[in-house]
């Protein structure tokens, strides 16, 4: 019985003396890294709204042959809505412009105060740069006055279109800045009773900066 009690104690003090050696040999295992942080893929989706400046370029017609050549500064704001399906963004946007395209002579005015339209949207997005087309409705008001003839007209134009293309940054998740070209064709309207139709179609450039929610 001795005998074993001694193997046994012997057995127990080996066994000891090799964990405690275990402990203090150094780790197989490298430091524990850190978890790096992946923020999220940017994504187009959702509403914006923002605000635009630029200036605009084209023409005042008649259908009597006449036309003269207009000039102006616009600005305004857009609302609307982007909705990403991979790489591709659909989405659809209304504008209103303020407007001072007009031109002037010795017989007379024509002037489009104020336009605006709602328009479809596709692009392409390479993750925050986005270049997109656009096209759809659009309406505006034209002012039109003849001293010699008694013509003073203040028309509403609401059968006209528009088509363009842009791009934009998203400089943040929420602010996206951008730069467009449209152009803009309010088509004909009648002047008054007296046979006169006056048309408008022009150019615009414009600066945009969006908040996306």
């Amino acid at each position: 019985m001795t005998t074993l009690l001694k193997a046994a104690a012997i057995t127990l003090a080996v066994t000891f003396a090799g964990a405690a050696g275990a402990a203090d040999l150094p780790s197989r295992k490298g430091p524990v890294e850190a978890p790096v942080y992946m923020p999220p893929a940017f994504t187009w989706t959702g509403f914006y709204v923002g605000a635009n400046a630029g200036y605009g370029f084209g023409q005042a017609t008649t259908n009597l042959g006449g036309s003269a050549d207009m000039d102006g500064f616009i600005g305004g704001g857009q609302i609307g809505y982007n909705y990403q399906m991979g790489q591709f963004v659909l989405g659809l946007e209304a504008d209103l412009q303020a407007a001072d395209l007009g031109v002037s002579g010795i017989g007379g005015s024509i002037k489009t105060d104020y336009f605006g339209t709602v328009r479809a949207r596709a692009g392409v997005a390479f993750d925050r740069f986005m270049p997109y087309i656009t096209g759809g409705w659009a309406y505006g008001n034209v002012k039109t006055s003849v001293p010699a003839l008694g013509i003073s007209s203040d028309n509403s134009h609401t059968g006209g279109w528009a088509l363009g293309g842009g791009v934009e940054y998203a400089i943040t998740n929420n602010l996206i800045a951008g730069v467009e070209y449209l152009y803009v064709d309010l088509g004909e309207k009648g002047v008054l009773n007296n046979g006169l139709k006056v048309g408008t179609d022009f150019s615009v450039a414009r600066a945009r900066l969006n908040y996306k929610f």
